[in-house]
């Protein structure tokens, strides 16, 4: 393992690997034990748009692993590749760090950058994937569930970054994943047949009945509706979504057992209401400490 660009080139056996290491850390860590695998090694971050979780959990993953971080922030897109292009930076920033953490508004970027270096690449956000956000979501899943095989994750949104990367995620562990969504904003599908191409069977559904979508739930997931960049089309959005909100009378028609989750930030409200968000059934907050797990449980593979 090199890279982690997208899920569907990660491949299950990879996947697999960063889950069971990053669960290993975390227990690890649960019980006091320190880790030093990644000392004297500098992790190089690259954003291109505003971060909490990632940026954070990125920079206390290394520093738990006995090494360190540099971030390079972005004010507007595109500003790191128009001062200079992405071929002489991948080379040059191979020469200076061990592994390139990127969160970009093109994919294209990440996959250039990654063609130049040679120290891994991680994708931590792009349009097209975010692939360690949804490894996170399918280490809390297992965590809730046990065995993922033969489980039904249904997602509330956007056909969007995060949608490809848990179509991927369901594809590589036997996961049914249900899509409830306006007709409008359904995951592509030249992606979709992408993905059953690359796995070689995929149980995915369209519902668009958002009750039926949850009926057979073990994960009810969602996620904003205007992501970073469609803030433009937000008021609309917000209309046409509105009847896909996670909400209790949506949880109340689901198995008892199903739990929630949401990759944040969420928008209290509109997506997701304060008493699904702030209830007992809601894993978000352990969603969002996985994603440093994730982290160091990759840094941890990428050092041996």
């Amino acid at each position: 393992m090199k890279d982690i660009l997208s899920l569907i080139e990660l491949g299950r056996e990879s996947f697999e690997r960063v889950i069971a290491e990053s669960a290993l850390l975390k227990a690890r860590r649960k019980a006091g034990i320190q880790e030093d695998c990644c000392r004297g090694k500098t992790l190089g971050m690259y954003f291109e748009k505003p971060s909490l979780r990632t940026r954070v959990s990125l920079e206390t993953a290394m520093n738990s692993l006995g090494g360190s971080a540099v971030c390079l922030e972005a004010d507007s897109p595109n500003r790191f590749w128009a001062r200079e292009s992405v071929r002489d930076q991948a080379r040059v920033m191979s020469r200076f760090v061990d592994f390139v953490a990127m969160r970009t508004f093109s994919h294209a970027v990440i996959e250039e950058f990654s063609r130049e270096s040679s120290v891994p690449i991680i994708n931590v956000l792009s349009d097209h994937s975010h692939p360690t956000q949804v490894i996170a979501d399918f280490l809390t899943f297992g965590e809730y569930c046990g065995k993922l095989e033969g489980k039904t994750l249904a997602y509330f949104g956007d056909g969007n970054n995060v949608a490809r990367s848990l179509l991927a995620a369901a594809a590589l562990t036997g996961v049914r994943l249900v899509w409830s969504g306006p007709p409008g904003y359904r995951l592509e599908p030249s992606y979709v047949g992408t993905v059953r191409k690359v796995a070689g069977k995929i149980d995915f559904v369209e519902e668009p009945d958002p009750f039926k979508a949850v009926a057979r739930a073990d994960v009810i997931y969602t996620d904003v509706w205007a992501s970073m960049g469609q803030e433009a089309d937000a008021a609309r959005r917000e209309k046409e979504f509105m009847p896909y909100q996670v909400n209790g009378r949506l949880l109340a028609a689901a198995p008892g057992e199903a739990v929630v989750m949401h990759c944040l930030p969420a928008h209290r409200g509109s997506e997701i209401t304060d008493e699904v968000l702030d209830g007992g059934r809601s894993a978000v907050y352990d969603q969002a400490e996985n994603r440093m797990h994730v982290y160091r449980g990759i840094f941890s593979l990428l050092s041996q």
